[in-house]
C-alpha cells in the first residue's frame, strides 16, 4: 500500500513542527518523527480506525495530541489532515472539510 500525504496535511505537519519547536528546540523534529511513524503504520492498519467525519477515518497519534484524518482506495492511503485535538470541534470540522 502506498502512502500519500496531501498538501493540506503537509501544511498541518509544518504548523505542528513550528509550534513544538517554539516550546523547546528539537521537540519539533521529534514531533515529525513520531507523526511520520504513526502515518507509516497506516500502510498496514488502514481502515481499522473509525470514520470520524464524512468518510474520513481518524487515527490518533501515539505520542502527541494529534489526529490523522485519512481516506483510502485500493492503491493508496491518502493523509488529508493532521489536526491538533485540542482545537474546538467546530474548527476541526471546517478544517477537514477544506482538506
Amino acid at each position: 500500500m502506498r502512502l500519500q500525504i496531501l498538501d493540506s496535511a503537509r501544511d498541518d505537519l509544518i504548523d505542528g513542527f513550528y509550534f513544538y519547536e517554539k516550546q523547546e528546540p528539537g521537540l519539533g523534529a521529534y514531533f515529525l518523527t513520531s507523526l511520520y511513524a504513526d502515518m507509516e503504520a497506516l500502510k498496514i492498519l488502514f481502515g481499522i480506525h473509525p470514520q470520524a467525519y464524512r468518510g474520513f477515518h481518524r487515527s490518533l497519534s501515539n505520542r502527541f495530541p494529534f489526529a490523522i484524518y485519512y481516506t483510502y482506495d485500493p492503491e493508496a492511503v491518502m493523509i488529508r489532515a493532521v489536526v491538533d485535538c485540542r482545537r474546538k470541534p467546530s474548527w476541526i470540522r471546517r478544517h477537514i472539510e477544506n482538506a
